[in-house]
């Protein structure tokens, strides 16, 4: 079957650029694309921006499956909202974002006029420290939240020690995945003294 981009375009993704000149003054040498299976462009070679725009804003989807593992509808959590990528990390050893690179792409997102800053970016912080000090993130979130964007970020990958998350800034919306059910148990009791187990 061929693809018919009129018939397939929802009009979700409104703009996509790539920031990669921090990355490369950082390391001092072009990205070697073909050696590291990455792109010099906008496109998601690993599938994480993928994963994480399709959870924060994918379109309904009727009927599908991972794997054939149970059919059913997917929707992001905000179905409706248009998607203006920047990619700002690299496919390189393993994996890296310059700092210099995820300012820009927040700064240029605010002055574009962007409701919702979504980042999937996260790093280990040092133990004991409330805002991560060395972090581009927290700093440039700041100024995006002074203009009335919400800024939303990956709390990160470590864990599940204390003091482990990342992007913990106040102004920021941390967000995490979890292994728990979902399942939020809370007795309650009511005024003749009964109580409940409610979830």
């Amino acid at each position: 079957m061929n693809f018919d981009g009129k018939k397939a375009c929802n009009k979700k993704l409104i703009g996509a650029r790539y920031f990669i000149d921090g990355f490369l003054a950082e390391y001092g040498q072009p990205l070697n694309t073909s050696e590291n299976g990455d792109l010099l462009s906008p496109r998601d070679v690993i599938g994480h921006g993928t994963h994480t725009a399709s959870t924060a804003a994918g379109s309904i989807a009727l009927n599908v499956s991972y794997r054939a593992l149970g059919f059913g509808t997917f929707r992001g959590g905000a179905p409706c909202a248009r998607l203006a990528i920047c990619k700002v990390c690299w496919n390189f050893g393993q994996g890296g974002c310059a700092y210099a690179d995820i300012l820009k792409a927040i700064d240029l997102a605010v002055h574009d006029g962007v409701d919702v800053i979504s980042m999937s970016l996260g790093t280990d912080i040092p133990p004991y420290s409330d805002v991560d000090k060395r972090g581009a993130t927290s700093f440039a979130s700041f100024h995006a939240v002074e203009k009335g964007v919400v800024v939303v970020c990956a709390a990160g990958n470590s864990g599940p020690t204390p003091q482990s998350l990342s992007n913990t800034a106040p102004w920021l919306f941390t967000v995490a995945a979890s292994s728990i059910d979902r399942s939020f148990p809370t007795p309650i009791t009511l005024r003749n003294g009964q109580s409940f187990m409610v979830c």
